[in-house]
């Protein structure tokens, strides 16, 4: 097995001492796929301060380079988009070789076009379809993406840090968010929506939700998607307690929603984007699931309880009951709370 990546100076793969040269490959990333691999950037940037990191979206763009940018800022070098695997790719990259490429992907044809590039070290999720790795000889791929990710890591660079390094976020972006949601309230964020009717916890449970939060000191902060934007007036005059910061401020970039999450102390979402934008906030996240598989999907949070459909008598996403969110809602709670006192 090759060294771990942060002994590699001293065991010559740099031999001019500059800092190491590491690209990170996917096809592309929109939003959601994105949100998902920023616990990647975060390990390897912990694991690698020092590092030139290189993002590239072979097939496509990334949300690294859109609205996810403000999120990079210490995470990232460069990103590219658009370039495929063969001469765009090298002649974005320039002279200098890479001393480490991580191709995320697992198709063999695009892992052997990465490999010409003639990276000092190249580590693939599409390995065991490489040449010289039998299959009889390969790990299992951990079932979700992040753990999958965090196990490509573990192989390129021999460990993992055991925490990562935090987002930063615009400083006008966190100032407009205090300005949403000043200090003082106990706020809980609820997201609303989600990317298909199937997997969206009914309205009318967190308008429950809500009113429970209320009668115990708590302030919902109501989130919602585009789908959800004619739903504002009646939920408002519904919940006359809650915020609706997103409304408040016209205008919902992701960056906007994570620096609000960031103000809560707790998050409850189904399985869609806004519920890995409160995960990437870092806040205690209750995920409720339905048709999706949790395994592959949820959430990466620091503290995390997942509520399945199927565990509850009932049909679909109307079958989780709001006394078992409630009921998480304070598990997590208590969790950060005993995590923080640890620290």
């Amino acid at each position: 097995m090759a060294e771990p990546m942060t002994r590699a100076i001293s065991a010559g793969m740099v031999p001019d001492k500059s800092p190491l040269r590491i690209a990170v490959y996917a096809d592309l990333d929109l939003l959601g796929d994105a949100l998902l691999k920023l616990p990647l950037l975060r390990a390897l940037r912990q694991a690698l301060p020092a590092a030139e990191i290189i993002w590239i979206a072979g097939k496509g763009p990334s949300a690294f380079a859109g609205p996810l940018a403000p999120l990079t800022e210490g995470l990232l070098d460069a990103v590219i988009e658009h370039c495929g695997t063969g001469a765009e790719l090298r002649l974005a990259l320039g002279p200098r070789p890479l001393d480490l490429l991580i191709d995320t992907q697992s198709t063999a044809r695009t892992a052997l076009a990465l490999r010409r590039l003639g990276a000092r070290r190249f580590v693939t999720a599409a390995a065991w379809g490489l040449p010289g790795a039998p299959p009889q000889f390969a790990p299992r791929a951990p079932h979700h993406l992040v753990h999958r990710l965090l196990a490509l890591l573990k192989r390129a660079i021999g460990s993992v840090p055991q925490t990562a390094t935090g987002l930063r976020l615009p400083a006008d972006i966190e100032a407009h968010a205090a300005d949403l949601l000043p200090i003082g309230p106990a706020y809980v964020a609820q997201v609303l929506g989600a990317g298909g009717r199937h997997k969206v916890w009914p309205e009318g449970r967190h308008i429950e939700l809500a009113h429970a939060l209320l009668a115990h000191g708590r302030t919902p902060v109501l989130i919602l998607g585009p789908d959800e934007q004619g739903r504002h007036a009646p939920l408002a005059a519904a919940l006359p307690g809650a915020r609706f910061p997103l409304q408040q401020a016209g205008t919902a970039p992701p960056i906007l929603t994570i620096a609000l999450a960031r103000r809560c102390r707790a998050a409850v979402a189904a399985d869609c984007g806004g519920g890995h934008m409160m995960a990437a906030a870092d806040i205690p996240l209750v995920s409720l699931f339905g048709p999706t598989d949790p395994g592959k999907f949820a959430p990466w949070a620091p503290v995390t309880r997942i509520l399945r459909a199927q565990d509850f008598p009932g049909e679909g996403m109307l079958a989780i009951p709001v006394a078992a969110v409630q009921d998480a809602l304070r598990e997590i709670e208590r969790a950060s709370a005993n995590a923080g006192e640890s620290a």
